[in-house]
């Protein structure tokens, strides 16, 4: 956790904004934050509320096929966790994957990125789930 703070800190440039579509038990929107931590890898969280409360956690790599162009490619794995409202599902924690395309505007401060997230979930019960595709648009600060 020290070493996840200190490189979000240390961080030259951060994003802020929403995804929109599926997420590891949850579906709707979710607040989207990244939070670069060299200059190909970075820290990609989202933090939902639906038929419960839900995030995930990924370390991202980037791939830029030349530096000065507006579109990037990203890969990254980490945890998530899913806490549901009632009490017909319980606690659901996993590790999740993503595969995404990144836009970044030239002239206005917003990147517009869409990605697949498959996850795998280890505790309440083992399940693989292929369909998690969204869509992001945030603000770069």
């Amino acid at each position: 956790m020290l070493l996840i703070s200190g490189a979000i800190i240390s961080t030259n440039a951060q994003e802020l904004g929403l995804r929109f579509g599926s997420f590891t038990g949850n579906g709707g929107v979710a607040v989207d934050a990244v939070f670069s931590t060299s200059e190909f890898s970075r820290i990609h969280a989202d933090f939902s509320v639906g038929s419960g409360i839900g995030f995930d956690l990924l370390w991202d790599f980037v791939y830029r096929p030349v530096s000065e162009e507006a579109f990037n490619w990203y890969l990254g794995v980490g945890p998530f966790g899913y806490l549901p409202w009632d009490n017909a599902e319980s606690l659901a924690l996993g590790v999740v994957g993503e595969i995404g395309l990144l836009y970044a505007f030239q002239s206005i401060p917003f990147t517009l990125s869409a990605d697949w997230r498959p996850y795998f979930t280890l505790i309440d019960n083992t399940d693989i789930s292929y369909g998690g595709f969204g869509l992001n648009i945030r603000y770069v600060f």
